[in-house]
């Protein structure tokens, strides 16, 4: 068993605290999942206290209800934990001219202010042990831009600079961070977006997937939820202790092009 703040060999995270945001479902859920098989004590947080309690208690760790665009609430937050993932996200699509101002605010709380606020909370306890792991679950959107996502890809640009800023500064306390940067991954978020496409687009959900999602990868399907959750691993544990500023992306070559 590794002792406290510190990662074991490899993939071992035994001893090792995690905190997953929007644990509750999708790649959050994922994450979790996959932290505590490697042997994480990890806690789940999420708005849907009910569904995150659940997935908490399926793997044996604690849940955290919050509303994390609530940002005010965590300006002196003292968060102790040796991983943190910040993947709660939402997505909302519209023309910059339609766009909703109080949809892109909040978009750009819970998406960029909420890992900035979490990651200045868990950066003292890090530093003290000498050791932390930030894994923040950005997209292929934080490296390129779509039409109709201007809150989304703004939010994603910005977590991939916060991301790089603290892997700056934690590097000499022992601290990584980086970026996954997956393209469209099966979800129910994901799924909403499908809806919206083909409302947008005036097709049908198929033709979404297949012309307009599907378009830029060379791998033609969706991303799983446990493909980026084994990558979240990887970035936790003691392997990957020279790995800090990067954006790995799992884009099925869409970024190649």
């Amino acid at each position: 068993m590794a002792s406290a703040g510190k990662p074991g060999n490899g993939g071992d995270l035994s001893g090792l605290r995690a905190v997953v945001t929007g644990g509750a479902g999708g790649i959050g859920e994922a994450c979790a999942r996959q932290l505590a098989s490697q042997g994480a004590k990890v806690t789940v947080a999420d708005i849907n206290g009910e569904a995150a309690g659940r997935v908490a208690d399926d793997i044996g760790g604690a849940f955290w209800q919050v509303d994390l665009s609530d940002t005010a609430a965590f300006d002196e937050l003292d968060l102790d934990t040796d991983i943190l993932v910040n993947n709660a996200g939402i997505q909302r699509i519209a023309a910059i001219e339609d766009f909703d101002p109080a949809a892109f605010r909040l978009i750009q709380r819970l998406m960029l202010e909420a890992p900035f606020l979490l990651i200045r909370a868990v950066l003292p306890g890090m530093y003290a042990r000498g050791y932390g792991r930030i894994i923040n679950i950005s997209s292929i959107h934080g490296l390129r831009a779509s039409a109709f996502k201007s809150a989304y890809v703004s939010a994603k640009h910005g977590l991939e600079g916060l991301s790089k800023v603290a892997a700056l500064e934690g590097g000499p306390h022992g601290v990584t961070s980086n970026c996954i940067c997956p393209a469209y991954v099966r979800t129910p978020l994901v799924e909403a977006q499908i809806q919206d496409q083909a409302r947008i687009h005036g097709v049908t959900e198929e033709e979404v997937l297949s012309s307009v999602l599907l378009t830029e990868p060379a791998v033609k399907r969706l991303v799983e939820p446990a493909e980026v959750a084994s990558l979240a691993g990887w970035l936790a544990g003691a392997d990957a202790g020279m790995v800090t500023a990067a954006s790995y992306t799992m884009d099925g070559g869409w970024s190649g092009r």
